[in-house]
């Protein structure tokens, strides 16, 4: 009598045990990065809540001064600022402004002044957004890191760029500019139409709770699934028994 064609059970299982093994240290890898963006989130809320310090005085290293509130006195530059294209509020197309402010030391600090309406989410009128602010003013806000990506401006004769790239900026302005750029909250000027200010950043939780989820959903259908294998295996054999 010849014996029935049973399937090797070792092979799956093992597979089914190591995948599943896998994906449980993989969500608990992502609960652990939550833990840690949200132990670095916490940081960067005390920053955002100290008291502010001069924009000279940021260190060198950005991870240091990301996010510090610094305050600035010197002179905005009106007739060099840049337009940041592509910028929307509230489904609204329109750009944000980044002006030169001429510190007390010489030196040049871009102010991310705002956002401002513009229909092709492009081209403003500068001079309508010079703020009345005297000659000196000091601003307040905090400190914010370019992206560090190459790019050029938008096209020639246009005082416009893509991305906060400080290289692209700098050659505009005509000018080194600091390291860090200011995203201004204060409000000192009066009696003229301002941009939008910026709000605080957004310190969420991102997208590790949701991964940790689909990971330890992929070792529990792996588990359900292999159990189901096995399961069906034996009532083969039984039934050819």
């Amino acid at each position: 009598m010849a014996m029935p064609n049973r399937r090797p059970l070792l092979p799956p299982i093992a597979l089914t045990i190591v995948f599943a093994l896998v994906c449980i240290r993989l969500g608990f890898w992502q609960l652990g990065r939550l833990e840690e963006r949200r132990t670095w989130n916490s940081h960067l809320e005390q920053r955002l809540v100290s008291a502010p310090i001069a924009v000279t005085a940021l260190p060198a290293d950005s991870t240091a001064g990301h996010y510090r509130r610094v305050l600035a006195h010197g002179r905005f530059e009106f007739d060099k600022q840049v337009a940041l294209a592509t910028r929307s509020h509230q489904g609204s197309p329109g750009v944000h402004l980044l002006t030169p402010l001429r510190l007390d030391n010489g030196a040049t600090v871009m102010v991310n002044r705002g956002w401002v309406y513009a229909p092709d989410a492009m081209t403003i009128d500068a001079a309508k957004w010079r703020e009345r602010e005297g000659d000196s003013v000091t601003v307040t806000g905090y400190a914010e890191t370019w992206s560090g990506r190459e790019t050029v401006p938008v096209a020639d004769g246009q005082r416009v760029v893509r991305a906060l790239d400080s290289a692209a900026v700098a050659r505009l302005v005509g000018e080194p500019v600091l390291g860090y750029y200011i995203a201004q909250t204060s409000d000192s000027a009066r009696g003229t139409e301002r941009p939008v200010r910026l709000s605080e950043p957004v310190l969420g939780d991102g997208s590790h709770r949701s991964y940790a989820i689909q990971w330890f959903s992929f070792a529990l259908i792996a588990v359900i699934g292999g159990a189901l294998l096995v399961r069906e295996e034996f009532v083969r054999r039984r039934a050819s028994a």
